[in-house]
């Protein structure tokens, strides 16, 4: 006997596929992530008829902003102590596990970008810092640059060396940055951020030892894993007194990643006062020849002279390579005591509240001396 059209077998509904493939059922995970996202409606036309580029990077940066300025009223309450000068390596795994693609395009250029932009921010909060970069792949630990201030050359030797092959080793890492970083002097901070995408390490020795190296050390580790949270990481962080998080998305990644970029508080038995001997080198003419120590060849013009040794170096800040003295300026000096002394938040005040007797508002802007009465509102600092 023929079954009717439409009716089911055994009490069994029979769903269509079609119907299945156009509800998005049929889509992977990451292709639903975009089709609820929606963001061809964000699409806007300019004059002449043409797409405007999405671009959220302002977006991102004020929100970013926003949280430093919360970070820095904290601080300014409860009187923690920074430090001017830091040291730190990022250590960079280019195992076969940053190959992965649950971050899009994969975790190795995902990481690449935010380090870019890590890099950039770091020296711009932290102009008398210096960073390094280390990668760990097929085992093995490879220093990719030494510890400097040129935000530029640290990027292209990074972006030059994007390569992922073999397992990653906690070790040999750890162990190559405490060798460089045992050789900084005492005033310095020296710090460790560890962007993590294997599950596992491959060490040729305990690493026990080797984090009871870096406490001792006084090295402070911190760890972004890009993939489930792991036990000797966390134990990593927590004796050294670093932080560790696991990102859950390229947003969340970034936001992570750029909470390293402000100064850490001191960890209270490592925080000892020093006196740093600094130099402020001039400008040299323009039309002057002297060779660079930092290139060794011979330059026309620009550059800055040592005050000690009389040498030309051409960026600032760095350290002199024939005396040692620390070269800076003082715009970078200033912009590095922000973190010391942070500027109160400013309190919006309403309209309504300016007639009020019982506060007494000023009528001028201590900075500009511009009127505030023809604006409708104040912002008050404190």
């Amino acid at each position: 006997m023929n079954n009717i059209a439409g009716r089911p077998l055994n009490g069994v509904v029979v769903e269509d596929d079609d119907e299945d493939e156009a509800n998005g059922d049929g889509l992977e995970a990451w292709e639903r992530a975009y089709t609820e996202d929606r963001s061809w409606e964000s699409l806007q036309e300019d004059e002449s008829g043409l797409l405007r580029p999405i671009d959220t990077t302002a977006i991102h940066h004020a929100q970013y902003r926003r949280r430093l300025r919360a970070l820095a009223a904290t601080a300014a309450t409860a009187r923690i102590q920074k430090g001017l000068i830091r040291y730190m390596y990022i250590v960079v795994d280019l195992s076969k596990a940053a190959s992965e693609r649950d971050f899009r395009p994969s975790r190795m250029a995902v990481i690449a970008k935010q380090v870019e932009a890590f890099i950039r921010e770091f020296f711009d909060q932290n102009p008398l810092s210096h960073v390094g970069l280390v990668t760990t792949k097929d085992g093995v630990a490879q220093s990719l640059t030494d510890l400097g201030g040129s935000p530029e050359s640290h990027i292209k030797a990074l972006m030059g060396k994007l390569e992922c092959s073999g397992d990653a080793s906690l070790q040999n890492a750890l162990d190559l940055v405490h060798d460089n970083l045992n050789q900084i002097p005492s005033y310095g901070h020296r710090e460790v951020l560890i962007l993590y995408s294997a599950l596992s390490t491959c060490d040729p020795g305990d690493l026990m030892e080797t984090i009871q190296k870096c406490k001792k050390s006084k090295i402070r580790c911190s760890v972004i894993g890009l993939a489930a949270e792991m036990f000797i990481c966390k134990h990593l962080c927590q004796e050294t007194g670093g932080t560790y998080s696991v990102a859950l998305d390229e947003s969340h990644f970034k936001e992570l990643i750029l909470e390293h970029a402000p100064p850490p508080p001191a960890i209270a038995e490592y925080a000892t006062a020093n006196l740093i001997k600094m130099g402020f080198p001039q400008r040299a003419a323009e039309g002057s020849v002297a060779i660079c120590t930092c290139h060794e060849e011979a330059k026309t013009g620009g550059g800055y002279t040592c005050p000690r040794c009389k040498v030309r170096v051409c960026e600032l800040p760095t350290e002199c390579r024939i005396c040692g003295l620390t070269l800076i300026s003082s715009p970078h000096l200033a912009r590095s005591y922000h973190h010391l002394f942070p500027i109160v938040p400013f309190v919006e005040i309403s309209p309504s509240s300016q007639n009020d007797p019982s506060h007494n508002f000023p009528n001028i802007c201590f900075g500009c001396q511009e009127s505030l009465l023809s604006h409708g509102k104040y912002l008050l600092n404190g």
